[in-house]
């Protein structure tokens, strides 16, 4: 390697727009490893997977935002959200069943367990139809575009830190909110698990660039995304049987399923409380 070439890398190395890529290809192959295992069958771990790599990539892009143009980084943003989601519905039906499974008629969870299939047909159809390898790899290329024809060119590690930190002020600022709701606004409770989720991947993305304070808090969040992503799934579950209820087949079985998530959610918000 010649002095020039070894002075580009360097450079390279040490700027965020030249290191978009370095972050995001993973993702992407991730994605699309995944998405294309679905040609074959709907299963449940490659759909959240899938769910994973894609809510990961839109945190990168949330990351690099400041330095991306605003349209497209919305546009990008919302085809991720919905690509997850699509990704995530399977899942919620898992859930939800694995919360009952234990207390409720087997005619109930069979029902469950249909909607849960024609639910992963769905998602499976939903994915396939998107195009999504053309989707990622597309908005890919026109973010390393944007980036590396910028005239700007910004300090890597000055970047990640800064990064990180504002998500971590997000993130207390919406631990404060919620400590004051008094588990009477589940929404800031939700929002304190979008936050806490984003923090941890940044850390991820950018630890060997991290100072040693910004790290620390990996293992905290972990507790924070177990406790709160608890709590979310049984509010999600409730919601979700509360939308089917008219057409499960025994009133009563749904009821005694949504007065035992009930018991368990006020159960879970305590336990949440608790790392406010």
């Amino acid at each position: 390697m010649t002095t020039d070439d070894t002075h580009r890398a360097s450079e390279r190395e040490a700027v965020a727009e030249a290191n978009f890529a370095t972050y995001a290809d993973p993702l992407v192959h991730e994605a699309i490893e995944e998405a294309s295992a679905l040609k074959d069958t709907a299963d449940a771990e490659k759909l959240h997977k899938l769910r994973v790599a894609l809510r990961r990539l839109r945190t990168l892009l949330w990351a690099y935002r400041p330095i991306l143009d605003e349209q497209f980084d919305n546009e990008q943003r919302a085809v991720l959200k919905f690509l997850a989601n699509a990704a995530g519905n399977t899942r919620d039906w898992d859930i939800l069943i694995g919360l009952v499974e234990d207390r409720s008629d087997e005619e109930l969870l069979n029902v469950f367990r249909q909607n849960r299939k024609e639910t992963a047909d769905r998602s499976r159809e939903t994915l396939l139809n998107s195009d999504l390898t053309k989707l990622l790899r597309e908005a890919i290329s026109e973010a390393n575009r944007e980036l590396n024809t910028s005239a700007v060119r910004t300090p890597l590690t000055k970047f990640a830190r800064k990064r990180v930190s504002a998500a971590q002020k997000q993130l207390k600022k919406r631990m404060q909110h919620a400590s004051k709701t008094g588990g009477s606004d589940y929404n800031s409770y939700h929002d304190v698990r979008k936050a806490g989720k984003k923090v941890r991947y940044l850390i991820e993305f950018f630890e060997p660039l991290l100072q040693k304070r910004q790290r620390k808090s990996l293992k905290e969040l972990k507790q924070l995304q177990k406790r709160f992503g608890g709590l979310n799934d049984v509010v999600a579950s409730r919601n979700l049987l509360t939308t089917h209820q008219g057409s499960l087949p025994d009133e009563a079985s749904a009821d005694a399923a949504l007065r035992l998530l009930k018991k368990e959610q006020k159960r879970r918000l305590k336990a949440a409380s608790r790392l406010l």
